[in-house]
């Protein structure tokens, strides 16, 4: 049997379906996911679309608002001393120096265009390839990392290495942000467009609160594992707590509460993981349910 896509799943009643996609659509809304929105919705059959959509507008605003929130309340709740706390910061390191590479690298454009349309390129590639899955009952359905998480992946490791040889990966900080900010606005456009076709049909007061449950239970359980089990000290903690929950308006709010940009440095440890995982829980929960 061909593959399918993964989370195409045959013989399912049409309202499972589209719960199912109801319900990813929370997740990466409550998780503040872009990524994780658009897998789902390249996943999901094309019917679907608009209750993924929908789902993650509705837990959207407070995916953004909660852990916003969370990370302002916390230090005043626990009455940080931010200057003692900012002191008990510390940038991990293994001793020696970094080697930097002290040539000039070749870039292939001045802005750094040609990068991006490669990284793109490669990403799409890595985005086609499908792994058949035959465990019992996924006969004839294949996982992809879509196009969505295949240029993730390619962007992660582009931006690891930074150059291959004398060839420089990185574009220009003006190029990325144009383009960020073009391709979010874009994006969010064209979703917002095809869930608002349905948005009253499918909203449900539930869903919100659904919604932020699912923001503030894994907010709340990983503030306190790395508070107690991994004995993080208080920036640490928030600062990994917002790459964990892929949020970056709280980790500018947490760099404004904090006073120091060093806790950067442990949202940038746990978000590209983050990122990932939330990709590929999205994806498989179509397929499973």
């Amino acid at each position: 049997m061909a593959c399918i896509m993964l989370g195409r799943v045959t013989g399912v009643a049409q309202n499972n379906d589209e719960l199912t996609a109801m319900v990813v659509g929370l997740l990466s809304g409550s998780l503040t996911s872009t990524p994780a929105f658009s897998a789902a919705k390249a996943t999901v059959d094309a019917v679907y679309e608009s209750a993924v959509s929908v789902g993650h507008g509705i837990a959207y605003i407070f995916g953004v608002i909660g852990v916003v929130l969370f990370v302002q309340i916390v230090p005043k709740l626990s009455k940080a001393n931010m200057a003692e706390e900012r002191a008990k910061l510390t940038v991990v390191e293994d001793g020696k120096e970094k080697k930097k590479y002290t040539g000039k690298l070749f870039e292939l454009d001045g802005h750094g265009f040609a990068v991006f349309a490669l990284a793109a390129i490669v990403g799409i590639f890595i985005g086609m390839i499908k792994i058949p899955l035959s465990a019992k009952g996924l006969s004839g359905t294949c996982f992809s990392l879509t196009t969505t998480g295949g240029c993730l992946m390619t962007a992660l490791v582009f931006g690891h290495f930074g150059r291959i040889g004398k060839f420089a990966l990185m574009p220009k900080e003006s190029t990325l942000k144009i383009f960020k900010e073009l391709g979010l606005l874009l994006f969010l456009v064209g979703a917002g467009i095809s869930g608002g076709d349905g948005f009253f049909e499918m909203f449900d007061v539930q869903y919100f609160f659904y919604g932020v449950f699912m923001t503030i239970v894994p907010m709340i359980a990983g503030f306190f594992f790395a508070k107690y089990v991994l004995k993080l000290n208080l920036l640490n903690n928030l600062g990994s707590l917002t790459g964990g929950m892929t949020s970056t308006p709280a980790l500018g709010t947490l760099i404004n509460t904090a006073g120091t940009d060093d806790v950067a440095s442990a949202y940038a440890a746990t978000y590209p993981v983050a990122l990932i995982a939330v990709v590929l829980v999205s994806q498989f929960l179509i397929i499973l349910f």
